[in-house]
């Protein structure tokens, strides 16, 4: 099919539990031997001082805290990117959405938090570093991280998605951004708002409460439901046929709506009223 024909498509994915199960920085104390409670305190204390762009406390411990910068080399980053557990089928999801939809094309870029070494470490084969975008690091001859070139956290993601979006000379309406958690939030107020799509893959209320779908899946092939339904418009059948034209059967396809209700008894008021008649 000629590109005049073809419609194209930004699709930008964060990494850290959307592309992966486990989160880098979780993984990075393990494998100093940091106990999972005290990185999370440390995290939790980075975040309280609102000094950080919200995802990139992990960034921020490596540049300051002095039992990270101390031990962290570049090549410790590498090796961590090699410990990530990584969602099934990226490498297919990646080929079907640049050629794999007949009429659509979508370009495929990662967009994280977490250091760009750990990411480009676990998706070496799978996805072009050039496609990856992750926070940069400047080292000291010793190999110590020196500083930080840049951070792409929260509106951080804003601006590459703004930059890749014009490289590629797109409107806004054609950009599809999928993540996971609070991080994400800044990036999808921003591509909603210019009625682009985005996809959640986690249930958690925050983003669930901004994200156009959620889609939940240990598959990364899942994203594209809602891609098929929403942008490529088929229906539940079509696609069902689809995935399995390409070797995939759909076991389960579930979809619920959720209300997420904490009630408290207002002061005053017992906690049951009997009705008077």
């Amino acid at each position: 099919m000629s590109d005049e024909l073809l419609r194209q498509y930004l699709f930008a994915s964060d990494f850290d539990q959307t592309l992966s199960f486990n989160d880098s920085g979780y993984v990075l104390s393990e494998m100093l031997g940091i106990a999972p409670g005290d990185f999370e305190r440390k995290v939790k204390g980075m975040a309280e001082l609102n000094l950080v762009q919200q995802g990139a406390e992990l960034a921020y411990l490596l540049l300051h805290d002095p039992e990270f910068r101390s031990r962290v080399r570049r090549e410790h980053l590498d090796a961590v990117g090699k410990r990530i557990r990584l969602k099934e089928n990226i490498r297919f999801l990646s080929q079907i959405l640049a050629d794999g939809i007949e009429g659509y094309r979508f370009d495929f870029f990662v967009l994280s938090a977490a250091p760009v070494e750990v990411i480009r470490s676990a998706l070496e084969g799978i996805v072009a570093p050039d496609h990856i975008y992750g926070t940069e690091f400047r080292y000291q001859s010793s190999g110590e991280i020196d500083t930080i070139v840049r951070a792409t956290a929260g509106y951080g993601k804003v601006a590459v998605l703004d930059r890749l979006q014009t490289q590629l000379e797109l409107g806004a309406d054609r950009v599809v951004y999928a993540g996971d958690g609070s991080s994400d939030i800044h990036v999808m107020l921003h591509v909603n708002a210019r009625d682009g799509f985005t996809i959640a893959v986690s249930e958690s209320k925050h983003i669930g409460q901004i994200a156009r779908r959620t889609v939940v899946s240990a598959d990364a092939l899942a994203m594209l439901v809602p891609i098929l339904e929403e942008i490529v418009g088929w229906q539940r059948p079509r696609i069902r046929a689809w995935f399995e034209s390409h070797g995939f059967l759909m076991q389960e396809w579930a979809r619920v709506e959720t209300d997420w209700v904490k009630l408290r008894p207002t002061a005053g008021i017992p906690p049951a009223v009997e009705r008077v008649e």
